[in-house]
């Protein structure tokens, strides 16, 4: 599966006084969206949106564990030095799944709540694993292994470019029991270096390099 990064600009602060006066802070909005094409030229059908959802609700925010961090990450592994907040609601309205996430006291937590308390804007960007097919007008269909990792807090929302993009959507990650996600392209990549001769290791570094272009 691909790993699948979509930012998301459409959500609001919301500030919430606790009864000895102190403030918590939620981010409030549209977390993600189905039947729709998007600036990254992927549609997810909602019927492979929902049951996403549906089980992300069920796996982990039923369960206090739906937690995402503080800026980017290229993996679907959630990073625990980064964690900034919890969602805790998450729901489909029509197309639209809204979500509900607390900032969190960690030390990103903190970060966050700096950055909203000084006026900075950021964004969201939900994480997830996916297998694409080719649709009409040239959108990827994400097909229904989709899974859903979190939604992130990030600076530059819509700074991704296409390298990086392209990067993240030629890694195959495949979920291996008691090691988590591991990500394909690089294991064997590496295999395939560590096993040629030294008369051929350019030769195999120079087809790891084409057939990562070629799928970009």
């Amino acid at each position: 599966m691909k790993l699948l990064r979509e930012d998301i600009e459409d959500f609001e602060v919301l500030t919430e006084a606790t009864k000895d006066g102190k403030k918590n802070y939620y981010i409030h909005g549209i977390f993600m969206q189905a039947e729709k094409g998007n600036r990254n030229g992927r549609m997810y059908p909602k019927g492979v949106m929902e049951s996403a959802v549906n089980k992300y609700i069920n796996e982990f925010v039923s369960k206090n564990r739906a937690v995402g961090t503080l800026g980017h990450e290229d993996t679907p592994k959630v990073s625990e030095n980064k964690i900034s907040h919890l969602i805790t609601d998450l729901r489909m309205e029509g197309n639209d799944v809204y979500g509900k996430a607390k900032v969190l006291e960690t030390a990103a937590g903190k970060e966050l709540t700096a950055l909203i308390e000084g006026g900075v804007s950021f964004g969201c960007s939900s994480r997830a694993l996916g297998s694409l097919k080719e649709g009409q007008n040239g959108l990827k269909i994400v097909q229904d292994d989709f899974v859903i990792s979190t939604v992130d807090a990030v600076l530059q929302p819509s700074g991704i470019d296409c390298w990086v993009d392209g990067i993240m959507e030629e890694a195959d990650w495949l979920y291996v029991e008691g090691k988590g996600w591991i990500q394909q392209y690089i294991e064997e990549s590496q295999k395939a270096i560590k096993t040629a001769s030294k008369k051929d290791i350019e030769k195999v570094a120079l087809n790891i390099f084409k057939n990562y272009i070629n799928n970009l």
